[in-house]
């Protein structure tokens, strides 16, 4: 007999950061340093017990604004099969309509997309990497936060040092900065340190096209594994421009919020590393769409954040990923990531393998429920 959702729990959670960072849409004046992630939790219980969780998050703004939306609309998705989990993600796409297929409307659905997909999981009794089929038992990973530029390089060496003895394979520091001498400086700096171990620079979207290729140009000679988002993250043509003038590959993708959005740079001709992020691009069921087109044209997978996530997605990728490790989550979770040899291993418990900690409890700010419980 076919299970049903009886009950669906969302929570606002407000997670501070131990210290504010800053990446160059600090330093050019157009956001203000992070201090906080904003998080959307989606809990849901089956008619025969069955539970699933998942999340979006939001950074500086637009956290409220997931967790309402999807208040109003997931009563939608009461009474229905958590089997059919692109059913559902129609319907809630459509019970929203009037704002739109992108933006703020996915990314709220996003956590109770991913909630079904770690409740059909765990029903399976197999970790979600293996319920969809897994190319590989483990990723290559990389570590961001410790390469933010309100640090030193003295600290950002510091960081990365113990990041790699942590058993993180990769380094991936912040440029874009308004004095782009200073970001030569700070790349000769780390690949000097690092000698070989893999390296990777973030822009954040903070050139315009000449200076990007200026700057990819005097960059080919650090051997990167990428150069990521040179560009404004919605610039498919001079992403892809630049994917097929330089040999170090180009990185994005990260800021776009639906499929169509992606596809925009596949259209353009795009052939650098894609790195759609789960609760971004709408859910699990977007990105697994992406990632088909992605695979089909060939791209590099390297999904965004939210690793907890993007280890499941990225281990089902057809050719080999990079995951990016941040640890600023991990106060959410009662588990832990097993990491070492440069790679992140995938965990053996069903669904994505997480459970809420009590600390994700008390940081909570606003719930709602639906449906009896």
């Amino acid at each position: 007999m076919a299970d049903r959702i009886r009950h669906i729990t969302l929570s606002h959670v407000v997670l501070p950061l131990a210290n504010p960072v800053s990446d160059a849409k600090v330093l050019t004046g157009r956001q203000k340093p992070l201090t906080e992630t904003v998080l959307l939790f989606a809990e849901v219980t089956t008619e025969q017990g069955l539970e699933g969780m998942g999340f979006s998050y939001s950074k500086r703004a637009g956290g409220r604004a997931q967790f309402t939306h999807l208040a109003e609309v997931a009563d939608s998705a009461i009474g229905a099969d958590p089997s059919d989990i692109d059913r559902i993600y129609q319907s809630l796409l459509w019970a929203g309509a009037s704002v739109g297929r992108s933006g703020v409307a996915t990314q709220a659905i996003a956590a109770l997309d991913v909630a079904l997909w770690d409740l059909k999981a765990r029903r399976a009794g197999l970790p979600l990497a293996k319920l969809i089929g897994a190319h590989r038992d483990s990723c290559r990973v990389y570590n961001t936060s410790g390469g933010f530029l309100q640090a030193s390089v003295d600290e950002i060496k510091e960081k990365a040092t113990a990041s790699l003895e942590s058993g993180i394979g990769g380094i991936k520091i912040k440029v874009g900065q308004p004095d782009w001498k200073k970001d030569l400086k700070r790349v000769a700096a780390i690949r000097e340190h690092l000698g070989e171990t893999p390296l990777m620079v973030d822009a954040n979207q903070q050139w315009d096209r000449a200076r990007a290729r200026r700057m990819c140009r005097e960059l080919e000679r650090y051997d990167l594994v990428w150069i990521e988002e040179p560009l404004d993250a919605w610039d498919a043509v001079g992403h892809a421009d630049l994917s097929h003038t330089f040999d170090t590959p180009i990185a994005t993708g990260e800021m776009l919020t639906s499929v169509p959005e992606h596809m925009a740079l596949l259209d353009a001709g795009y052939r650098g590393i894609v790195q759609p992020d789960a609760p971004r691009i709408g859910g699990i069921t977007p990105f697994l769409r992406f990632a088909t087109l992605a695979a089909h044209a060939g791209l590099a997978l390297a999904p965004h954040y939210a690793m907890e996530i993007h280890l499941h997605l990225a281990a089902t990728y057809p050719t080999e990923p990079w995951v990016e490790h941040f640890e600023w989550l991990n106060p959410l979770f009662n588990e832990r990531i097993d990491i070492h040899d440069g790679r992140m291993w995938l965990p053996d418990r069903p669904g994505l393998g997480f459970s809420l900690s009590e600390q994700m409890r008390t940081l909570t700010k606003e719930s709602a429920e639906f449906g009896p419980r």
